[in-house]
């Protein structure tokens, strides 16, 4: 391969990257998540599930699948919480709408601090049963 060739062929795989780049952020697309199902607050029960979830950037709106088993009889509230590690309890950052049957799909509209906790790892989602009105499981959302 000739020198031209090549720093054509660089150029042009560069050009089809800065494509699939715009086109990425054209569609606002800013971040995957995903988080897994654990008890938590003392619970006996095993949670499994997990929650996928797709930020826009453009509208600040986070995209989510939640789904679930296992746990001590019916979700009568569920919220996205945050800011926070894995260890440590925090506010309501958004509701999570019902009815609270699993799978749950949905949206929430998160303001740039929310969308910054969210980023760095620092939003979890926590189901709530009768038997654990705190909180029996708990999903960390980590970017993809």
């Amino acid at each position: 391969m000739t020198f031209k060739k090549t720093i054509r062929s660089a150029f042009l795989a560069s050009a089809v990257f800065a494509a699939s780049t715009s086109l990425a952020s054209a569609a606002g697309m800013d971040g995957m998540f995903m988080g897994n199902f654990s008890p938590e607050h003392g619970a006996k029960s095993h949670p499994t599930g997990m929650i996928d979830a797709t930020l826009d950037a453009k509208t600040h709106e986070l995209t989510y699948s939640i789904q679930w088993s296992g746990l001590s009889g019916p979700v009568n509230a569920a919220h996205f919480h945050g800011p926070a590690n894995f260890d440590q309890d925090a506010g309501v950052v958004a509701l999570i709408d019902g009815p609270y049957t699993s799978p749950l799909k949905g949206k929430v509209k998160l303001d740039g601090k929310q969308i910054e906790a969210l980023e760095a790892g620092k939003v979890y989602v926590n189901l709530h049963t009768a038997e654990h009105p705190n909180g029996e499981a708990r999903a960390q959302l980590i970017k993809n």
